[in-house]
């Protein structure tokens, strides 16, 4: 029998990125209630850490190989030039591994340099990973087919080492092309919904969209001030915020909030959560936070949003926790459609805030008649290529989806990004829908 010393390093890697998974299952099922929130906040996010990173250890081992040892025995290993190459993969792989750690030690009003540069290159990482593992496929399929699988030439050589430097060079443009993408304002994108059963008294009604702000290590008070300026020059009836609001406690990022006081929709600001909230462990806080700006959660609730012009035509307003509070066992906290909809009924026109798009599938396989449903999460897959994954992983993509004869769900790409301050094959956005009366 193998011994674990005698495992080849990926090996390793793979077990103990097993051992933390079986770990964060273990606190989620048994710890989740005996420990306080500061514990089991720190508990979660140093497990979800060293989980990501046991992962990356075996994509960064190739990446070495790939960008590093290919060339040790070429007669430039020896040149000062090679020797700054292997410290400039080096560091870029160290900040690719550190950046899951800044939510721990660096969050504050306004983004730090190094955690920018952490997730810069944690995007990069992917989209070099992702590069690697497709130009080694195309070589070896060439090398299947050719019938030269087991020839040594020079020619082969030479493939060897072009694939790292053009898998590096497509890396670095896409990541350029990316940051520059994102370091644009979100679009504003307007879209109109026929809803069901609306007043026509109500029609035209304006909604402002936000979802995955993701206050945190890179989007602080400035990147949210411009989003509030932009939100008031449209001129809401109401605004909405379907989740992943933060990525940080409410006490550490309060000053990078503020801006949130300045949204003065006539009817209302509406917000649910999303599973960053839970990750947190300070939903409770956030939500008084939240209060303070004049900002409603919808806490498994609704409200009746009444027509500025006729105080007997109204719809209901809806919003459920997020899914992930069920998953982390919050106690207090879990999607419940039935006490969100309490008062609800279908004489009515009928919206809903669900972060999740799997949650809203689940919310219309229980209530069909919900007539429009808003929700967040996927970022329009935010960089490629993980646009495939949140493709596959969601019922609704991205934008605007017809279910039934009655029913939409409009999905938003997000309104900034999740740590890694890049968009590929994405846009941000602040989405403006005019509700139209059938």
């Amino acid at each position: 029998m193998i011994s674990f010393k005698q495992l080849p390093i990926e090996a390793k890697a793979a077990v103990a990125a097993g051992v933390v998974f079986f770990s964060m299952m273990l606190s989620r099922s048994y710890l989740a209630e005996k420990l306080d929130f500061r514990m089991r906040r720190w508990l979660l996010r140093l497990q979800m850490a060293l989980f990501a990173n046991t992962l990356m250890l075996m994509g960064s081992l190739h990446v070495w190989r790939s960008t590093v040892t290919t060339f040790t025995r070429s007669s430039a290993a020896s040149s000062f030039c090679f020797m700054l190459w292997k410290i400039a993969v080096f560091l870029f792989l160290a900040l690719a591994h550190s950046s899951f750690f800044t939510l721990l030690f660096l969050v504050a009003e306004e983004p730090y340099f190094f955690s920018l540069a952490a997730y810069t290159c944690l995007g990069a990482y992917i989209i070099l990973i992702f590069f690697l593992f497709t130009l080694g496929s195309v070589e070896q399929a060439y090398k299947f087919l050719a019938g030269r699988g087991a020839k040594a030439g020079t020619g082969n050589k030479n493939r060897t080492a072009l694939k790292p430097v053009l898998a590096v060079l497509l890396t670095v443009v896409l990541t350029v092309v990316g940051l520059l993408n994102a370091s644009q304002p979100p679009t504003v994108n307007s879209v109109e919904i026929p809803v069901h059963k609306l007043p026509s008294t109500m029609n035209n009604l304006k909604v402002v969209l936000l979802s995955d702000i993701h206050l945190g290590p890179t989007v602080g008070k400035t990147k949210l001030a411009m989003i509030v300026r932009m939100v008031k020059a449209l001129k809401p009836d109401i605004t909405v915020i379907v989740g992943d609001l933060t990525d940080a406690e409410a006490k550490i990022i309060r000053p990078a909030v503020e801006p949130l006081g300045e949204l003065d929709s006539p009817l209302g600001t509406y917000f649910v959560t999303g599973n960053h909230e839970y990750y947190t462990s300070d939903v409770s806080n956030w939500f008084e936070l939240l209060k303070s700006f004049n900002i409603q959660p919808l806490h498994n609730e609704n409200v009746k949003i009444v027509s500025p012009k006729s105080t007997s035509d109204w719809f209901c307003l809806a919003g459920v926790d997020d899914i992930e509070a069920d998953v982390l066992h919050y106690s207090g906290h879990g999607m419940d459609l039935k006490k969100a909809l309490r008062g609800c009924s279908s004489e009515h026109a009928i919206v809903l805030l669900a972060h999740q798009p799997i949650a809203a599938k689940w919310a219309l396989q229980e209530r069909p008649d919900i007539n429009l449903i808003l929700s967040g999460h996927t970022h329009g897959g935010q960089i490629f290529p993980l646009n495939a994954g949140a493709y596959l992983l969601n019922p609704f993509f991205v934008g605007l989806y017809k279910v039934g004869q009655n029913t939409f769900v409009y999905v938003s790409p997000g309104t900034m990004y999740y740590g890694i301050p890049m968009r590929l094959g994405s846009r941000a956005e602040i989405t403006e829908i005019i509700l139209r009366s059938p």
